[in-house]
């Protein structure tokens, strides 16, 4: 069953401040599940008609994408140089042990890589909690499975810890530094799931304000408040990034743009002047194109239709009329 800690009231965890209206962020439930995930709802107050699907649309989306987290991106085992090997003595094969490694979590206050080490003699049952890890990294599920020994054989991993966000597909079976390790796919996000719904608040003179209830879920690697306040800071200094620039548009808009090249002059030109490869010159006579201002007529996806004309000759004839004339199309 989870274990539940839910704070006396409404306690105020975190920055209250005023905007236009007073907005206030409370916690009203935070609970720990016996996987190591935690749980936590907010009450965000104060809002005004139309406030609350805006805010909750953006902590949602940078809750789920943009929060960073640390994981096991590859592992080293003594042995073995492919996924599809076997370990004697281990129940598992290589493609279960490293499916079990993906549910490892791990908590950790560095975004450089860190490895970590295992060494053991069977038999034994092997969990997170075996790997020998730097001070600066916690397994957040100590108890998580990995694999089990079933003889007396001694088995040795290295893993490899990195920083990321989002999700990373192993690209090759095999890392290019050192072929000995292999790649996991691994999931970065923190977060595991966001919630939020709104409801409306009317006062005696029957003026509407608006309240959001937010329900997020981590990993365990980062507590559900620690979260909020993450994805609250990356908006504030998205949009003051926003502001800095405010200044260097209004410059641009000052600055002469630069005056488009007329191709009205060139249309004239036969298309033997562009000095195209024999392959791209003779579909396009075939197609009865004899000057720059019957090409024009023709867009990339067009040119392409024609016969033996293929994505290449339409690259190198757009590439041509930039370098040679000036003349940039989409």
């Amino acid at each position: 069953m989870p274990t539940t800690k839910t704070p006396s009231g409404l306690e105020i965890i975190f920055l209250q401040k005023k905007f236009m209206n007073n907005i206030a962020i409370k916690c009203l439930k935070s609970e720990k599940i016996e996987s190591g995930a935690c749980h936590g709802q907010f009450l965000i107050n104060g809002l005004k008609s139309g406030q609350g699907i805006t805010i909750g649309n953006q902590l949602r989306r940078v809750l789920l994408n943009d929060l960073g987290g640390v994981a096991i991106s590859a592992v080293r085992i003594a042995g073995i140089s492919h996924e599809f090997s076997t370990i004697p003595g281990v129940r598992e094969d290589i493609l279960e042990i490293l499916l079990n490694l993906k549910g490892i979590v791990v908590k950790s206050n560095t975004q450089s890589s860190e490895f970590g080490r295992l060494k053991i003699q069977g038999p034994a049952v092997v969990t997170a909690d075996l790997i020998q890890l730097p001070s600066n990294l916690e397994i957040v599920n100590p108890n998580h499975y990995v694999l089990t020994i079933s003889t007396s054989n001694v088995l040795e991993i290295e893993f490899k810890f990195e920083y990321g966000v989002g999700y990373k597909l192993a690209s090759q079976a095999l890392l290019e530094e050192n072929e000995n390790y292999l790649q996991l796919d691994t999931i970065f996000m923190p977060v595991q799931k966001v919630d939020f719904r709104i409801e409306n608040i009317y006062d005696s003179n029957n003026n509407i304000t608006e309240r959001v209830f937010l329900d997020l879920w981590t990993n365990g690697s980062l507590s559900p408040t620690e979260a909020l306040k993450s994805a609250a800071q990356f908006t504030i200094d998205l949009f003051e990034s926003l502001l800095e620039n405010k200044d260097n548009e209004k410059k641009d808009k000052l600055e002469p743009k630069n005056r488009s090249i007329s191709i009205e002059p060139y249309t004239n030109i036969a298309i033997e002047e562009l000095q195209l490869s024999v392959r791209a010159y003779n579909c396009l006579k075939k197609a009865q194109i004899n000057t720059v201002g019957d090409l024009l007529q023709y867009s990339p996806e067009k040119l392409q239709e024609l016969k033996n004309f293929g994505r290449k000759s339409s690259d190198e004839v757009f590439s041509t009329l930039k370098n040679k004339l000036g003349i940039i199309l989409k």
